[in-house]
């Protein structure tokens, strides 16, 4: 039988260590607080408040910082989360290089480093892990910051996991990221805790809680850049799929296209692969305004800036769109990447216009307003809490 001091629930050290986060949590959400206002927002009586906060301070999470100044009586001493209290490292990785965030618990960032990966060799040994190591440096030394202060990293690649072999499927294009101990390697070499996560099912964790998709527990993140992918959100929560593969609608066949074999998706070329991803990824947008006669065109602004590259982009996108909504039946489609974020809302407007009477269900269409890179943001929230849970767990 478990006893009070093994955390039985209800025992006095469960229900502190609830209160506990209960008061980080709105420390983080709301900023520096009073002890009354600690008290009023989660209900503990003034002398409640005042141990918990001695608790807090003493581990090292909390700590004063000033006081609440221009109204009558005594001034109050306002309280905040340590910033020290741990640091995470967020990371993006995409055919080019790597981006590496380092945060502190607050979720303030404190430095980055972005580090090339174009002109390194693909065969050298450990190439990986190492590159994201320098990465990782670079980023804590902007930042001031130890490698032994990290508690947690998350990295956003192309493609997922596969749960059952530990393989990074769904990503040719990233040959240095195929090794079957790729999460071990990167552990070892950061010596951390890690998540390695699809790059955008992270952009659709950045949009759930900072972005478009706030206000929905429904909805599906559609990426469209060299690359297409979707993140499904359904009841608030990600799905996955059996091997990490939910969302791969770049492959998805499409009438126009050729079909996507053998995992053949490169973002190379406009001719490579086949599925959606041939009809709406950048190279394919660049390609549709030079068979329109613009061969000077080569930016994806650019060629979505004519009218006519603009049309047929928004009805290929929406034909895809439909065949997804048809099967998920979301609340709201946000259109994130370089060739939404270029069209901006002209194409949106055309996309949405075009979606009439291609299917059944009508979900709000809008466009990512995630400032920065989202994938970087979805792996900081994702690191932060997870550091969160482990820093924050007082029991």
């Amino acid at each position: 039988m478990a006893t009070a001091g093994q955390g039985t629930p209800g025992t006095p050290r469960v229900l502190r260590a609830m209160n506990d986060r209960a008061a980080l949590d709105l420390l983080v959400s709301q900023g520096p607080l009073t002890r009354t206002q600690i008290g009023e927002l989660t209900g503990l009586s003034k002398p409640t408040a005042s141990q918990l906060l001695a608790r807090l301070a003493a581990a090292g999470l909390v700590r004063t910082t000033g006081n609440v100044t221009g109204r009558p009586g005594p001034s109050a001493q306002l309280y905040e989360v340590d910033p020290a209290a741990a640091h995470v490292a967020a990371l993006a990785v995409d055919q080019l290089g790597i981006t590496a965030a380092v945060a502190d618990i607050t979720g303030h960032v404190l430095g980055e480093q972005r580090v090339d990966t174009t002109t390194v060799p693909d065969d050298a040994p450990d190439l990986t892990a190492r590159l994201v190591a320098r990465a990782v440096d670079g980023a804590l030394a902007a930042a001031g910051v130890e490698r032994g202060q990290l508690h947690r990293a998350v990295i956003g690649t192309p493609g997922a996991l596969d749960p059952q072999t530990g393989l990074l499927r769904y990503a040719p294009h990233l040959p240095g990221w195929q090794s079957r101990a790729l999460r071990e390697e990167l552990a070892e070499v950061l010596g951390i805790p890690l998540v390695i996560e699809n790059d955008v099912n992270l952009a659709a964790v950045a949009e759930q809680h900072d972005g478009a998709a706030q206000d929905f527990d429904d909805f599906v993140l559609v990426w469209v850049d060299e690359g297409v992918g979707a993140a499904i959100v359904l009841d608030g929560r990600l799905l996955r799929g059996a091997t990490g593969g939910a969302g791969e609608i770049g492959y998805m066949p499409l009438p126009g296209a050729p079909l996507a074999r053998d995992g053949d998706r490169s973002a190379a070329r406009p001719d490579a692969g086949g599925g959606f991803q041939r009809l709406v990824g950048t190279p394919s947008v660049l390609a549709l305004a030079h068979e329109y006669g613009a061969p000077e065109v080569r930016t994806v602004a650019e060629a979505l800036a004519r009218d006519d590259v603009r049309a047929e982009v928004a009805r290929r996108l929406a034909t895809g769109l439909a065949a997804v909504v048809a099967v998920v039946d979301p609340s709201l489609v946000v259109l994130s990447g370089e060739v939404p974020q270029a069209g901006g809302e002209a194409l949106r407007a055309l996309v949405e216009d075009e979606f009439t009477g291609l299917a059944l269900p009508r979900p709000e269409i809008r466009i990512s307003d995630i400032a920065g890179n989202p994938i970087l943001t979805g792996a900081l929230r994702t690191a932060l809490a997870e550091a969160r849970n482990a820093v924050f767990d007082t029991a």
